[in-house]
């Protein structure tokens, strides 16, 4: 009788990653260069979610943009939600606590947007290590310039929505992230923002299944940052 070759185990099953969602450009970069891989599968997006304002925290985007994002992205939302004013300790046990629920489901990779902080980098493999996670980055060290370029290319479109305004002019917020926004920005200022310049909502892209309908709101200065109000499209 003839032998019967064993199957082959040559390609594994892809691999779960949660994604670390902040509703801006370097995460939906992020998210697009992992949607090409084939080894990984993305099972959900994690987002924290500051209390007192129920927005997205840093980037003072509403909770209800953020709900629409995760629904044209096709991906459940699991919010973390921090006070205002969130302390270290008090950040790291919310975070541990969701990402527990991520672990007994099977996950033990978490993506991230972040480009070059060396510094957040290695707190964040830190954190992860501790429950014996780890972290991919899928653009890390790219050129920032490069990011920019290909954000436009691709179909992306944001909307800055919280400006350092120590390093740069309030006027920027509320503006679209196109070619001229880019050629705009100051010198010394990163391309994507990359040192916490300016933060953005992505509201279109090859990633999404529809846009998001966004109307600009209000400018505000709080705390040394300028923020541009962003409001659900009324029909």
């Amino acid at each position: 009788m003839q032998a019967t070759s064993a199957p082959s185990h040559s390609s594994s099953a892809p691999k779960p990653v949660l994604f670390c969602w902040s509703g801006g450009k370097d995460s939906a970069l992020a998210l697009h260069a992992l949607s090409h891989r084939a080894d990984v599968r993305v099972t959900g997006l994690l987002t924290t979610v500051t209390d007192e304002y129920d927005r997205i925290s840093m980037h003072g985007v509403r909770r209800g943009l953020l709900l629409q994002q995760a629904q044209f992205l096709g991906l459940p939302l699991h919010e973390v939600r921090i006070p205002l004013q969130c302390v270290n300790p008090i950040y790291e046990s919310r975070m541990e606590q969701a990402l527990r629920v991520h672990l007994a489901e099977g996950v033990r990779t978490v993506a991230f947007g972040d480009i070059f902080l060396e510094d957040l980098r290695e707190y964040r493999e830190r954190n992860l290590g501790k429950l014996d996670m780890r972290a991919i980055f899928p653009i890390w060290k790219h050129d920032t310039r490069e990011l920019a370029r290909e954000f436009c290319q691709q179909g992306f479109r944001a909307i800055a929505v919280c400006i350092d305004s120590k390093k740069m002019d309030r006027s920027f917020a509320g503006r679209e992230l196109t070619a001229d926004f880019f050629s705009d920005l100051p010198a010394g200022v990163d391309p994507c923002g990359e040192n916490g310049e300016f933060h953005t909502f992505v509201f279109a892209g090859p990633i999404f299944s529809r846009a998001i309908g966004v109307q600009r709101g209000e400018v505000v200065d709080r705390g040394g940052f300028t923020f541009c109000d962003l409001k659900e499209q009324t029909p």
